[in-house]
């Protein structure tokens, strides 16, 4: 799996791009585990990009306690999830096939009622811990 393009995929799911450092790891985690399709379609990415650093490149910004994907960011990942054109496919070298079957489909991506749902969470998590925080401080 490939951190940075991971990174940029969470980001870019989030509202205004940004979430706190709790909610990346959460994710991370979840992408981390959930099968070598993630981690070779990052890869495929980020061989799109081969000198790829989020945060020198101005992509991604550390601000309170969290990150946010920047317009850099985004368009720099649109760039990368374009598919390829004619010209770069005729290009590419010919790949061998090893067996009379074709591959197995890539499942489908999470839907967004799934995002919305996560969402739903983060947010309930966040009030939780200000009320936590305002009744220790009373």
């Amino acid at each position: 799996m490939n951190f940075q393009v991971t990174v940029l995929k969470i980001l870019v799911a989030y509202p205004d791009g940004f979430a706190v450092m709790e909610d990346l790891k959460s994710d991370m985690a979840i992408l981390a585990t959930s099968g070598r399709d993630w981690a070779d379609r990052t890869r495929r990415l980020a061989a799109r990009v081969p000198d790829l650093d989020i945060f020198s490149q101005g992509l991604v910004e550390r601000i309170s306690g969290g990150w946010k994907i920047t317009s850099k960011g985004r368009a720099l990942l649109e760039l990368m999830e374009m598919r390829p054109t004619a010209l770069e496919r005729a290009e590419a070298p010919p790949v061998l096939e090893t067996s009379a079957t074709s591959p197995e489909p890539v499942p489908p991506l999470r839907q967004p009622a799934d995002r919305a749902k996560r969402r739903r969470e983060r947010r309930e998590r966040r009030r939780e811990a200000r009320e936590r925080a305002r009744a220790n401080a009373s």
